[in-house]
C-alpha cells in the first residue's frame, strides 16, 4: 500500500484528500479516498504525539485488522481498525486506518492523525483484500 496526498479537497471543510493505493499482482490498481490529520494541521510536526498532523513519511507494518467495538470512540467509525506500526523512530503511537464518519462535516472533519477512509464500504473491501493478499506494508509519501 502507498499513501499519497492529492491536489483535491473536500468542498465544505477544505480537508485535503489523500489517496491510499493498493497494488496487488494480477489485479487492477485500487485507490481509496482518505483524510489524514486535520485540515489546519497538514503542515504540523508529523512526529509529535498529539499533533493531529498527517502520518510521518516512511514505512509502516500492518499489525492487526479487527472490527471496531460499539463502545470504541465514535470517530473510529463502525467498521474496522487496521493497526499500523512505524518501522522508524517517532513519538507517534496508536496509528491506523479506519472510517472517518465526520469527513466533510465541519470542524470535526479529518482525523487525529490516522488514515480515515471517507467511504466506510471502502474500508471493508480494503480489510478483506489485505487479509486475502497478506499485504503487511504501507509506505507514506507526500
Amino acid at each position: 500500500m502507498v499513501l499519497v496526498r492529492t491536489e483535491r479537497q473536500l468542498p465544505i471543510s477544505g480537508d485535503p484528500i489523500w489517496e491510499l493505493r493498493l497494488l496487488l499482482p494480477g489485479e487492477p490498481p485500487r485507490a481509496y479516498e482518505a483524510l489524514v490529520g486535520r485540515a489546519r494541521r497538514q503542515e504540523g510536526d508529523r512526529d509529535r504525539l498529539g499533533s493531529k498532523a498527517p502520518l510521518p513519511l516512511g514505512r509502516y507494518s500492518v499489525t492487526e485488522i479487527t472490527p471496531v467495538d460499539p463502545t470504541d470512540e465514535a470517530e473510529l467509525g463502525r467498521f474496522l481498525w487496521i493497526g499500523l506500526e512505524p518501522d522508524f523512530p517517532t513519538a507517534r503511537r496508536g496509528l491506523g486506518i479506519h472510517h472517518d464518519p465526520s469527513a466533510g462535516r465541519g470542524r470535526g472533519s479529518g482525523t487525529d492523525g490516522c488514515i480515515g477512509l471517507i467511504h466506510g464500504n471502502d474500508l471493508l473491501v480494503l480489510g478483506d483484500l489485505l487479509r486475502r493478499s497478506g499485504t503487511t506494508e504501507l509506505l507514506v509519501r507526500d
